[in-house]
């Protein structure tokens, strides 16, 4: 039970504090956890529980909670120096970050301009290209092709483009910028398909979707690596790769997403070239930058696409795209002393050397009642469940609530998860332990199971 002095608090929370995807149904009386404090890899609830923190935030706090010298980075940053306008002005620690992030990034890709997080990176990702090509002579290149099960913010731009078909009821969107690709998961491939087969079907899905809009009005393809909230959706081998040599032959551009995957996700600070073995023309990351610490993100430009548009090039045009808080010192400050730590510490080493028990861990659920599929890479997972056995409106509710009655049951035995529908995802912080990797999947397993008895009873009750 909550400690009655929280009362004030709680309806504080309801009464005031609109939350990201709310429900509008239960407005006002939705019960959260509060997450009051935390540290390493456990956050603590306002009724003093502890529980591994499953989803790392957001899929973003890379050096776990409570770390001083992050802080400390902040406070020394605020103290000399809080904010400049990056209208009229520049700052060192802001003008060394953009140089350490582009010492790190693949190819060329060297101009950073700097945003307040993911969505809007994907945002200046997106208006660049229009004003690019609109500086070449090309106002009709501005088709963008997605994918279904994708997610690349909330921001208007950012949300056209991202193909989660339930977060777009109610909502306006740029339809006439956007073409979406059937979902790229292996999991959904047509019965009797290898994932080879798959694959090249994938792969002909991009080249004939620019073959039919025309490559003269195509801009841009947007993805990324892993299809994070989508359900940690990985792509055959060797797709990106081959998606890419599609683009580079139709003059598209490929913007690689890398706000989820980027700074250490997959145990490397970008995983485009190193894991998926592409340089794209942009990055876009958020997230892990900063250890979800301070509100960051960037866009990553690659010099040619730059080249020739500036200079002579130019037209005399401005690139009118900015943010109050674009390279904001204190964000750039701690996202400086992150890459530091993270160096120093091995950290990225450490993801390489856990990720494999954490994959095997993850694997091993799929004998679970419930579980149809588990996937993932690196230090992310997904578990998928269906309900079997029953139909029409029964099944259907079973199977769009079932994720959060798993993370009901793992929150009671200490394991916060991500649930989305009828799918668990989970990205803890980086530097989780192993004895952490096997608990966290101990709990796991017995929350399944729990939800699965809830379900059986459920049966029994409607026999």
């Amino acid at each position: 039970m909550r400690n009655r002095d929280f009362a004030a608090t709680l309806s504080w929370d309801q009464e005031n504090f609109v939350h990201p995807w709310e429900d509008m149904e239960g407005l006002g009386a939705g019960e959260r956890s509060f997450v009051e404090s935390a540290d390493g890899v456990r956050v603590t609830t306002e009724n003093a529980e502890r529980l591994i923190d499953g989803p790392g935030g957001m899929w973003c706090v890379q050096l776990g909670y409570g770390n001083s010298e992050l802080a400390e980075a902040m406070a020394r940053q605020a103290r000399e120096m809080a904010y400049f306008s990056p209208f009229t002005a520049s700052n060192s620690v802001s003008a060394q970050l953009a140089h350490e992030i582009a010492l790190r990034t693949p190819g060329d890709l060297n101009r950073v301009f700097f945003t307040t997080g993911g969505s809007t990176a994907v945002d200046t990702a997106l208006r660049f290209v229009q004003f690019r090509n609109n500086l070449l002579g090309k106002p009709d290149k501005k088709i963008v092709i997605s994918r279904e099960k994708a997610y690349h913010g909330s921001t208007y731009l950012a949300a056209s483009v991202s193909g989660k078909e339930r977060d777009k009821n109610w909502f306006d969107q740029a339809d006439e910028l956007t073409h979406f690709l059937p979902d790229v998961n292996p999991y959904r491939r047509p019965a009797g398909t290898t994932v080879e087969e798959f694959l090249d079907a994938k792969v002909a899905d991009l080249e004939n979707a620019i073959l039919e809009i025309g490559a003269d009005r195509v801009a841009a393809f947007i993805a990324e690596p892993i299809l994070a909230s989508g359900g940690v959706v990985v792509p055959p081998e060797g797709y990106h790769r081959r998606c890419r040599d599609i683009c580079r032959r139709h003059d598209v551009l490929y913007i690689c997403d890398e706000v989820v995957t980027g700074f250490g996700r997959l145990g490397h600070w970008f995983a485009s070239e190193t894991v998926f073995d592409i340089v794209p023309d942009i990055i876009t990351c958020a997230k892990g930058l900063t250890s979800g610490y301070a509100p960051m993100g960037a866009c990553i430009i690659s010099d040619r696409l730059m080249q020739d548009i500036s200079g002579n090039a130019s037209r005399g045009a401005t690139f009118s795209n900015g943010y109050t808080y674009s390279g904001h010192p204190v964000s750039a400050a701690v996202a400086l002393k992150n890459i530091e730590i993270m160096e120093r510490d091995g950290v990225l080493d450490h993801v390489r050397r856990i990720s494999p028990l954490f994959q095997e861990r993850l694997s091993d659920l799929s004998g679970l009642p419930m579980v149809s599929d588990t996937r993932g890479m690196g230090l992310v997972g997904c578990v998928e469940c269906n309900v079997d056995g029953m139909d029409g409106e029964d099944a259907l509710q079973l199977d769009t609530e079932i994720g959060a009655r798993i993370d009901a049951h793992c929150q009671k035995l200490g394991l916060l998860l991500r649930p989305i529908i009828n799918m668990c995802v989970f990205s803890p912080p980086l530097i989780i332990a192993e004895d952490d990797v096997n608990l966290m999947f101990d709990i796991l397993g017995e929350g399944i199971r729990r939800a699965a008895d809830d379900v059986a009873r459920q049966r029994r009750r409607g026999a």
